[in-house]
């Protein structure tokens, strides 16, 4: 029941059902529906899917931090920038994997490795190291994600044999306003980054950042991008930026919990199987106003001091928020399932051979 008004787009495109041919201009309605409208739909296809009440907890871990040669606007990691932060070693093993038993103490599922380096070129030692991480990690039955900038097909190849769960590589926005952002390293590295990894039947981590100087358009492109892949990210983080003194976005105005709502009720419609994370950024919305993000179709959260090198949520104020909510922690899981999902699988399938990777 309309009460006499137009269906708005959220209403009309709430089905719950995977589509890969998405148009920008389809998304923008959805995107501008009102708040109310986005906020009820995105809620209503988040639930054909998953348990609103389950959110899966993840710890994100930087192996090796500072000193790194991009130049992303909003990383205080980048040597490109006089930041709090510095160059670093990597962590040795028993740093790891005593922060992954400590992750998983506190009810993480998820263990998230980040490092600050473009690719893994030349880094044979630690890419060594790593291999080993993921191994051990996931012997403690957690999924395991890696961040280690570009990878090649060999390297991919490595960490799916070692049991990596996801490789997350962001988009960051739109590929129109990328170039503002980032310019040592191409957006379309990136889709190639995230195809390697979909190749190598590794489960896909890929979103962005709000709070950019981006446009709406810019957002839209991004979801767009995102939804018309052959196969949708399995995971997809939203963030909203913290600006960091010393960054050129220092003194970008903090994102409004709205703009939040309708990035992920957004992504949700267009996007109905896909893991939602709600992810830096989080510690600066209170209790009701990450609820109103959990309504809107978001079902993961990175919990512990720092995501990082910024500020996060502590595990215990998580914990106090789930009790509020009545939420309960996802379990973990280790399916490529969207991949499976795609028509491009289906096509293949059609002929006689199945070459999906899930």
């Amino acid at each position: 029941m309309a009460f006499g008004r137009d269906l708005s787009a959220a209403a009309s495109n709430a089905h719950g059902e995977l589509r890969f041919d998405w148009k920008k201009e389809e998304i923008d309605a959805i995107y501008h529906s009102p708040i109310m409208e986005l906020l009820y739909h995105g809620a209503n296809v988040h639930r054909m899917h998953f348990d609103p009440l389950a959110v899966q907890q993840c710890t994100l871990l930087s192996i090796k931090t500072g000193g790194c040669s991009e130049d992303c606007k909003y990383c205080p990691q980048s040597s490109s920038y006089s930041t709090v932060v510095k160059a670093q070693k990597m962590l040795d093993t028993g740093e790891v994997l005593e922060a992954a038993r400590a992750a998983k103490a506190a009810g993480s599922t998820r263990f998230c490795m980040g490092a600050a380096w473009r690719d893994l070129a030349g880094r044979k030692s630690n890419f060594k190291k790593i291999v080993g991480f993921v191994k051990e990690i996931r012997a403690m039955d957690m999924e395991v994600c890696c961040t280690l900038g570009m990878l090649n097909d060999e390297q991919a190849g490595q960490l799916k044999d070692a049991g990596l769960t996801a490789y997350n590589h962001n988009l960051d926005t739109s590929r129109e306003y990328y170039p503002k952002i980032i310019t040592t390293r191409s957006y379309d590295e990136r889709l190639e980054t995230i195809s390697k990894v979909r190749e190598a039947g590794i489960s896909v981590c890929s979103g962005g950042i709000i709070g950019l100087g981006e446009t709406d358009t810019d957002r839209v492109g991004m979801l767009h991008t995102l939804s018309t892949m052959p196969a949708h990210p399995e995971s997809v983080p939203v963030n909203a930026l913290l600006a960091v003194e010393g960054t050129p976005l220092e003194k970008q105005e903090p994102v409004k919990v709205w703009d939040m709502v309708r990035m992920i009720a957004t992504a949700r419609i267009v996007m109905p199987k896909t893991m939602i994370r709600l992810s830096a950024g989080r510690v600066r919305f209170t209790e009701p106003e990450q609820a109103l993000c959990f309504m809107a179709g978001a079902n993961s959260i990175f919990t512990g001091d720092k995501l990082l090198t910024t500020p996060n949520n502590k595990f215990n104020a998580d914990q106090q928020m789930f009790d509020t909510l009545g939420l309960v922690p996802k379990a973990a899981s280790f399916k490529v399932d969207l991949a499976a999902d795609s028509p491009v699988n289906e096509k293949k399938e059609c002929c006689g051979h199945d070459h999906s990777h899930a």
